[in-house]
């Protein structure tokens, strides 16, 4: 495995198809959502956001992301490629819906907590595209943040 810093022009694309739906999401929160946020769990609250300051940090300054000539490993690309739009989708349901706390934490296509586990899944397969271990590492803990906080909203929602 060799890393290659440089600019990611695919990690940039990923970053804006993550955080535009988000910013937007600031304006649309699901109702009582403060309800909920102040019980999240902090050790899973600082593996998120540790985990979005590495992932956002290696998408964009290793070169390992970005398209190459054709081989098998390209289809690892287009497989995260295709969870990035799932994730857009997923946003365009919820933001037509009437933005409860159910349908910020629904499935899409079976996927559990979709919100969460579409981007967390999209970039360990960038990763595994770009076969770049720092960033795998980086989306694990991401993961394990951003999904378990998913999760424990969901169970709460649905007690």
């Amino acid at each position: 495995m060799t890393l290659h810093f440089g600019f990611s022009y695919t990690g940039l694309i990923y970053l804006f198809m993550l955080m535009i739906p988000n910013i937007i999401w600031m304006k649309n929160q699901p109702k009582d959502y403060d309800k909920y946020v102040r019980n999240e769990n902090k050790i899973l609250l600082a593996f998120e956001r540790t985990g979005e300051v590495l992932v956002s940090c290696c998408a964009l300054i290793f070169s390992d992301f970005n398209i190459k000539p054709w081989s098998v490993w390209s289809w690892w690309l287009i497989v995260s490629f295709v969870l990035m739009v799932l994730y857009e989708i997923f946003w365009v349901r919820y933001f037509r819906s009437e933005r409860t706390m159910k349908d910020f934490y629904s499935s899409l296509l079976k996927i559990p907590v979709a919100g969460a586990t579409l981007p967390v899944a999209a970039f360990m397969l960038l990763a595994v595209y770009g076969k770049n271990a720092v960033l795998a590492l980086a989306v694990l803990i991401l993961g394990i943040g951003h999904i378990g906080i998913h999760l424990t909203h969901r169970k709460e929602v649905n007690a």
